[in-house]
């Protein structure tokens, strides 16, 4: 019995590799789309809202609208969704775990040596889960509220104070790295 269980194993063994890695390129997949569904309609909503009541008032739009955009893809696909970032704006929603920080790290070293902010991404298996995070750019509407602080109209600095009183997300540039789209998926 047990020579037949090697036997078996051994036969086994070559392709269950090629399965895990097509299972994992599966996955990676499904995860890339699932964290590009929400930055495009964020950034519509962000659009509306600033035509309507101006950069202030379309704060709201990333503070609360933006989650449940998440919630709702999460319930659509079965995989979690967040925004993190190293300097977070949301302190109760937006600070990165271990994993994150670390593969936010990555891509601002790896952008400063010259990749493209915008093709950065990440995607393993953890444990019992299937994690992916992808990079945000800091894009030209983002800067009303994101820029250089001393650049920041009153206006928005006190709806900024008003929101978020424990702000660190400014000083950003267009292309910087303003945080990442987070996935995550129970295998």
């Amino acid at each position: 019995m047990k020579k037949f269980l090697f036997v078996a194993a051994a036969l086994i063994t070559p392709f269950a590799a090629p399965l895990a890695y097509a299972n994992d390129e599966a996955l990676l997949g499904e995860a890339r789309k699932v964290a590009t569904t929400l930055p495009p309609r964020l950034i519509v909503a962000l659009q509306e809202e600033i035509t309507k009541s101006g950069p202030e008032g379309a704060i709201p739009v990333c503070k609360d609208m933006a989650p449940r955009m998440a919630g709702e893809i999460s319930q659509q696909t079965g995989w979690k969704i967040k925004r993190v970032s190293l300097k977070a704006r949301n302190d109760a929603r937006a600070i990165p775990d271990a994993w994150e920080k670390a593969a936010l790290e990555d891509f601002d070293k790896r952008a400063a040596a010259g990749e493209a902010p915008a093709k950065l991404e990440k995607g393993e298996r953890i444990g019992n889960e299937y994690r992916f995070v992808k990079a945000l750019p800091v894009q030209p509407l983002c800067l009303s509220c994101h820029g250089p602080a001393e650049q920041l109209s009153p206006a928005i600095k006190a709806a900024i104070g008003q929101h978020y009183p424990n702000d660190k997300a400014t000083g950003y540039s267009e292309g910087q790295i303003r945080g990442v789209i987070s996935v995550r998926k129970g295998l």
